[in-house]
């Protein structure tokens, strides 16, 4: 699946524009089918928006949010999207958690990123790191053995769902947080929306979430791994070819912001609701799907050093750079020309 690229390949039909808060990225390996892509792609992010934004006042999140402690009727997209969320959290003992809905506004990111006060130069978040075991496994391109360890007691193992009509319970005091596994979500389910509708082979990034459909281009889809999705190809990282499945990166050197004079980011220790004090400026997974791929590297942040064995013993292909630029390439990942960034 992952491998250094063997070319340039520049033949295929890109677009990019911007929505939910972040920049999408779409590729074809059939030029002509470009337009119809890019309308099926925008469907997709107008549904995820209207159901799972937390900065719409009007998202069926938000209404959810609202009516926790009640049984509320939901859509079949949230359902998808919580039970997506709720894997989250029991595929890492919790260390994914969709239920720090509440602690990520009292850390300030309370609307829009673009509405933030942002640092410039300065140390991200400054709390102790937590370290968890998985207890399921992540579907990589590879079998996995499982990591079993101890679960912890937390809000989202008390939400309630029903399939039939679909519904979901929130226990009282608890407010949802779908944040990243959602954008994931949107990002596999725009791919496959594309691949069915056109047949063509098809890759969807956003915000450097990347998920992929049906044939790959000729030599893979070339992607550029870095710390900020927004940087060129000739930023910091590495260079990869992937022919399918889905890869995600995740960073406390972005969506960073600052409250009072304390930088805070977007990865949050649910032991604390604090952001999370880094030991990885980024961590890259590649999986079967950009969710699974999502799930494994936010965890990886919050895990700290001992995500190295857990990603391992998972056979997920990852790439994690230390703070201070040391870079640890693991299970079948390609290897790098030199083994810090430059």
């Amino acid at each position: 699946m992952l491998a250094s690229p063997s070319r340039c390949a520049t033949e295929f039909a890109t677009a990019r524009w911007d929505a939910l808060g972040t920049t999408v990225v779409l590729r074809v390996a059939r030029a002509s089918t470009i337009v119809h892509a890019r309308s099926l792609v925008e469907a997709e992010l107008a549904a995820i928006d209207s159901t799972c934004s937390r900065f719409r006042a009007d998202s069926e999140l938000e209404r959810v949010n609202a009516s926790a402690g009640r049984f509320i009727d939901a859509s079949p997209l949230l359902l998808e999207a919580l039970e997506t969320a709720l894997r989250a959290a029991r595929l890492t003992g919790g260390a994914v958690d969709p239920t720090l809905g509440e602690a990520i506004m009292l850390a300030g990111y309370s609307r829009d990123f673009s509405e933030l006060e942002h640092p410039r130069d300065a140390p991200a978040a400054d709390r102790p790191p937590r370290a968890l075991a998985a207890e399921d496994g992540l579907a990589s391109t590879v079998p996995c053995r499982p990591i079993r360890g101890a679960r912890r007691a937390s809000g989202w193992k008390l939400i309630e769902t029903r399939q039939d009509p679909p519904g979901v319970r929130l226990p009282a005091g608890v407010r949802l947080d779908l944040g990243a596994t959602a954008k994931a979500l949107a990002a596999d389910r725009a791919a496959a929306a594309v691949h069915e509708a056109t047949g063509t082979g098809v890759l969807v990034s956003l915000g450097g979430d990347i998920a992929t459909a049906g044939p790959p281009y000729e030599g893979g889809w070339a992607i550029h791994v870095t710390d900020d999705h927004r940087a060129g190809p000739d930023a910091p990282g590495q260079t990869i070819a992937i022919s399918g499945g889905g890869v995600a990166t995740s960073s406390t050197t972005v969506r960073r912001w600052l409250q009072g004079d304390r930088v805070m980011h977007h990865i949050l220790d649910p032991t604390t609701g604090q952001p999370v004090r880094p030991v990885w400026r980024t961590a890259t997974v590649a999986a079967s799907s950009c969710v699974d791929a999502n799930i494994a590297s936010t965890a990886a942040v919050v895990q700290g050093r001992s995500a190295l064995a857990w990603l391992s013993e998972l056979k997920l292909p990852s790439r994690l750079v230390g703070v201070a630029g040391d870079v640890h390439l693991l299970a079948g990942w390609p290897q790098d020309r030199s083994s810090s960034e430059r």
